[in-house]
């Protein structure tokens, strides 16, 4: 359990950068807007989804199919920051949520997510704005 949490803490932190230089590579149609603040009424919550290893990912997405993910998650209410492939683990999705709809993100991932995917949630925050002065290499950053 611990590890988890080092892991999504140090995941949380550190790759906004790496995704910003990816995203930088994309052409400028595919690009999304950079989101460096967050409401106060609202977490951030990191969803992980990691694929059942012993299922193909044609098998995962006819269970998604099936069970309604892409139309009953994310749950209205609530916005997607970031939804990302992480080889070898799954995809994580990084949700705002207002505190009021965490219910509902949890109802939608146990009624259309279990049994193609195992999943892990961690409430996050955005570090950018409190450390964002004391960067060096600013350039880099692209935020």
């Amino acid at each position: 359990m611990i590890a988890s949490l080092i892991m999504a803490s140090s995941f949380t932190a550190y790759a906004q950068p790496v995704f910003e230089e990816a995203r930088a590579a994309n052409p400028p149609d595919r690009q999304q807007p950079v989101r460096t603040k967050q409401n106060n009424d609202t977490i951030l919550l990191t969803v992980f989804l990691k694929h059942d290893q012993s299922m193909n990912v044609d098998e995962i997405q006819k269970i998604q199919e099936q069970q309604g993910f892409y139309k009953r998650f994310p749950p209205p209410g609530t916005s997607v920051v970031g939804w990302y492939v992480m080889m070898g683990i799954g995809q994580v999705v990084v949700l705002e949520v207002p505190a009021a709809r965490l219910r509902d993100v949890n109802l939608a991932i146990e009624k259309t997510a279990w049994k193609a995917f195992r999943t892990e949630f961690y409430p996050t925050y955005n570090l950018y704005p409190a450390i964002k002065d004391k960067l060096s290499n600013k350039e880099k950053l692209g935020l």
